[in-house]
């Protein structure tokens, strides 16, 4: 058996699996899956390889990530899931389902399609990089750092969830940079055109957002015949923080 994942679990009932994003954690999905928690679900917020409290290694492509979330599963003898997946983790779902039909009831795939996306966070990684935490800086110090390089407060929040202390005197990113530095064509591949799902699915977009476009609707239905998309309104990528209460009501009826 390989490392198994990181996760915070509440809640009892039907188990729901929560897949974060690309740099995210599981803390992301916190308010929202106290929520599922209180309408009886049991909740995993999983923390996927090279993020947040889960280990670290080379490997990293959507195979990989889909293989931990099986083991997860299996180590914690979860049969007939749902699972919710963000972006990057909504990649991770899709590929699961494909892979793993018998095990996943219900597919909800948050703001992704499953085509190829092109390396679109340069920004982002530039200011990662830019951090060198050898010169021991203070937490305000690496925000100035990520700040001259991203001018959006609620990404830069965002990254700065990912420092922590290492060592008293010493601070570093939860998240493996290196890994991603490595391939950053990794994250925006496509799915296999034998990656199908069959089962009840849930395509979930922000209005504001241009990560799934009408041209996607079809390659949707190739891999996801009994899909419904919806639109979450006011909402760009990040539709769960952007506006929550109608991604989760929306995501409720379909859960239920």
């Amino acid at each position: 058996m390989n490392d198994i994942l990181y996760a915070k679990v509440e809640g009892t009932g039907k188990p729901l699996l929560i897949l974060h994003g690309y740099l995210g954690m599981s803390d992301n999905w916190k308010t929202l899956g106290a929520q599922y928690a209180e309408n009886g679900f049991a909740v995993h917020m999983l923390d996927l390889r090279n993020h947040g409290r889960s280990f670290h290694s080379d490997v990293f492509n959507y195979n990989a990530m889909a293989a931990d979330v099986y083991d997860y599963c299996l180590a914690n003898n979860l049969t007939d899931i749902s699972v919710i997946g963000h972006s990057m983790g909504g990649k991770v779902a899709m590929k699961l389902a494909a892979l793993h039909p018998t095990l996943v009831d219900k597919l909800l795939v948050a703001d992704i399609a499953p085509k190829a996306y092109e390396p679109h966070h340069q920004d982002i990684m530039a200011a990662l990089n830019a951090v060198d935490f050898s010169s021991s800086p203070s937490r305000n110090e690496v925000q100035q750092i990520i700040e001259q390089y991203v001018n959006e407060p609620g990404v830069v929040q965002f990254l700065m969830k990912n420092v922590y202390r290492i060592t008293p005197q010493q601070l570093g990113f939860r998240f493996n940079l290196d890994a991603f530095n490595k391939d950053e064509h990794a994250i925006g591949e496509p799915l296999k055109d034998t990656d199908v799902f069959n089962g009840k699915t849930l395509f979930v977009k922000g209005s504001l957002s241009n990560y799934i476009n009408d041209s996607d609707i079809e390659l949707i239905k190739n891999h996801f015949p009994l899909v419904e998309i919806v639109t979450v309104s006011n909402a760009g990528h990040w539709l769960h923080a952007d506006n929550p209460k109608e991604f989760f009501e929306k995501s409720t009826v379909f859960l239920k």
